[in-house]
């Protein structure tokens, strides 16, 4: 694109983003919506608008600015799809512009996108899908490191709680742990946790009786807890059989069971009668 084309794209940018932001008003998704505050999409997509507009004149300079723009749109939630709608989107919005003002000719359209908009754009996708593959790798290891720890809460019994959506590689990490944790804490009982995990497959079920299998074999007793009544519907309806391990719907419930294993069990005490006697 020669450099008379950029300094009309630049001269006219005003119309061009408010032309631009009308048609996205129109079509942004749900999730974009949901996200952002009408304020933070704007200054979102001025900011897309203005590198989009000074990629025109130093591609180089503006790499760090791509990286930046593509780690903001990942953190408020911008799916690929809708990145490369808002990116047509601008490129049909300058070429509409400058042909209705006589600034281009009609059949410029093809190195308009070629020379500018195709490049920016794969530059763009290519930063998006580095920072969206960097936020889904320190999520999975944040969530490992939140989901998978044996946790001993009193002599002999120990609490495993499990947070979000469980899958093959989080499940193995989830049993080594539990194992490793049965035998360093000398658990007797171990109380799985399911609250914090929103679904609960065929698939899921199958990690946790192998989970409690392996307990099992190693000598302790497993609790399945956490049991809410939409995954105790779904546990029949899919037919799955959790007969042979103890479940609970609750953590506390979990807890009066484990203390009963252990020959132990929760008493009430008189605060004065213990602070006198004591005294």
């Amino acid at each position: 694109m020669n450099r008379k084309t950029a300094v009309n794209v630049r001269e006219n940018f005003d119309e061009i983003f408010e032309r631009w932001y009308s048609l996205i008003e129109k079509e942004k998704d749900q999730q974009t919506s949901n996200l952002m505050s009408d304020k933070v999409i704007d200054e979102t997509l001025r900011e897309f608008a203005g590198l989009m507009v000074s990629s025109l004149f130093d591609v180089e300079q503006d790499e760090m600015r791509v990286r930046n723009v593509a780690d903001k749109v990942v953190k408020f939630g911008w799916s690929i799809t809708f990145v490369v709608k808002v990116i047509n989107q601008f490129a049909q919005v300058v070429y509409m512009v400058l042909v209705e003002k006589e600034l281009i000719d009609v059949h410029d359209y093809t190195d308009l996108f070629s020379t500018w908009i195709s490049p920016m754009s794969e530059s763009i996708i290519a930063n998006y899908s580095d920072s969206w593959e960097r936020t889904v790798n320190l999520q999975k290891i944040a969530l490992q490191e939140l989901s998978a720890s044996l946790i001993p809460v009193i002599d002999r019994v120990s609490v495993m709680p499990l947070v979000g959506t469980i899958d093959t590689e989080r499940a193995k990490l989830i049993l080594e742990n539990l194992l490793e944790g049965v035998v360093k804490h000398r658990a007797e009982v171990v109380l799985l946790d399911i609250t914090g995990v929103p679904l609960v497959d065929t698939m899921v079920a199958h990690h946790l009786i192998q989970a409690a299998d392996a307990v099992r074999l190693i000598g302790s007793k497993c609790i399945i807890v956490g049991i809410r009544p939409e995954i105790a519907q779904t546990i029949v309806t899919l037919g799955i059989n959790l007969s042979e391990f103890y479940t609970a719907s609750t953590l506390q419930l979990g807890m009066e069971q484990a203390l009963n294993w252990t020959d132990r069990k929760i008493v009430g005490v008189n605060v004065d009668e213990y602070t006198n006697s004591n005294s």
